[in-house]
């Protein structure tokens, strides 16, 4: 059997189980409602878009300016001839924001932790991961371990415990990094921050933290998980993304002390060898970063929509998982059964994703809803009544 062959038996495997993931085409900006192909107007209840800054006018304009003054895009990687200004002021922007001395933009934040790891640890260093730690953390190891022959390891979720157990079995590694995330996307759960600090602190470790789901969420002023503990300054490292709260349209960026973010450059494979963020997106999630500044009220709402949904969600019959943040997921056991709640909610005018394994455990696949500062209550009030009649067809609901 051909490569080909067998790419299709696989593909025809998962429409057979109803696990087959479909793509919906937007002809519409993003935002709390949007316009389907074929579908008209939808509710977006599955967007990162979570201070609805991805239409936001200013955002928009920045990109459209930045379109007539840099042109497209680079041409060529950072250090040959491809930094503009604006790269340089939105570095400075995003290092301001989450309380770090500088930051380094890539064109990803996939890409962001992809660099981290294997650049600043060497043979014998000890990396610790959280259990529930994102793909591209879990990636960026595993590329450090290949390159670097460091020593890995992997804490059970949140057990400060094990994470303690494991960083003190390695003491005499030179160096000891621990990675985190800032708000677990697939949970909604935030990570218990002081405490990481605190360990740390006592085994002589670096904190890594990619705030990618908390930057622009969590904190009063939407500065990330730090400042919703009150530890803003006190991460050694932390990378996000400016494709969820900053903007929605792409890149990354790692910050920290000025010296990681300089080895970063000139040693960093994403940065040599890749094209820097396109300048029209560099001054969108700029115009972005000041927006929030400017906005706190915008923050708040976002908090506001968040304890409504909730409340309402659970006062309609169903349990999502406990938590505070705007990630509130539904778990409904398989995988096909996610899919199809997601299918009815689409059918009542409600865009939210499915997700079943292997993205979460077999047996916890869940509707993950996702809300934003641009819900009004009338567009939450909307989706919970969908939720109420799908579930009953879904039979979650009695």
């Amino acid at each position: 059997m051909s490569l080909f062959t067998e790419l299709q038996a696989e593909l025809d495997a998962l429409r057979a189980a109803g696990t087959y993931k479909h793509l919906n085409h937007l002809e519409s900006p993003q935002g709390a409602r949007v316009r389907m192909e074929g579908r008209g107007e939808v509710i977006v209840l599955s967007s990162n878009n979570y201070l609805g800054l991805a239409n936001e006018p200013a955002v928009v304009q920045a990109g459209v300016d930045a379109l007539h003054r840099y042109g497209a895009g680079t041409a060529s990687v950072r250090f040959i001839c491809g930094t503009f200004t604006v790269h340089r002021e939105l570095e400075a922007a995003l290092a301001r924001f989450v309380g770090t001395e500088a930051s380094m933009s890539y064109v990803s934040a996939w890409n962001a932790n992809e660099a981290l790891t294997a650049t600043i640890v060497r043979e014998g260093d000890f990396v610790v991961s959280d259990a529930l730690n994102h793909a591209s953390i879990i990636d960026s190891i595993r590329l450090a371990k290949a390159i670097t022959k460091c020593t890995t390891a992997v804490y059970r979720h949140a057990d400060l415990d094990d994470l303690r157990e494991k960083l003190r079995a390695n003491r005499s590694a030179p160096r000891k990094l621990i990675w985190t995330d800032g708000i677990f996307s697939m949970e909604g759960a935030i990570a218990k921050l002081p405490d990481i600090l605190q360990i740390a602190r006592e085994e002589g470790a670096i904190v890594v933290m990619d705030d990618s789901h908390a930057t622009g969420v969590l904190g009063a002023t939407g500065r990330g998980t730090a400042e919703h503990f009150g530890v803003l300054g006190e991460v050694d490292i932390i990378t996000s993304t400016l494709g969820k709260a900053l903007g929605g349209a792409a890149g990354g960026f790692i910050a920290g002390p000025a010296a990681l973010c300089d080895i970063m450059t000139q040693r960093s494979r994403p940065q040599l060898f890749s094209n820097a963020l396109p300048p029209t997106v560099a001054a969108s999630a700029l115009a972005a970063v000041q927006f929030t500044e400017a906005h706190p009220e915008r923050v708040t709402q976002l908090h506001a929509n968040t304890r409504y949904f909730r409340a309402a969600i659970e006062e309609a019959g169903f349990r999502p998982l406990a938590g505070e943040t705007p990630i509130v997921p539904i778990i409904v056991g398989e995988t096909a059964l996610a899919i199809r709640m997601s299918e009815l909610l689409l059918h009542r005018g409600v865009f939210v994703t499915g997700f079943g394994f292997p993205v979460v455990p077999q047996g916890q696949a869940r509707v993950r809803c996702q809300v934003s500062a641009a819900h009004t209550k009338d567009d939450l009030d909307a989706v919970v009544a969908a939720f109420k009649d799908a579930g009953r067809v879904a039979g979650l609901l009695g």
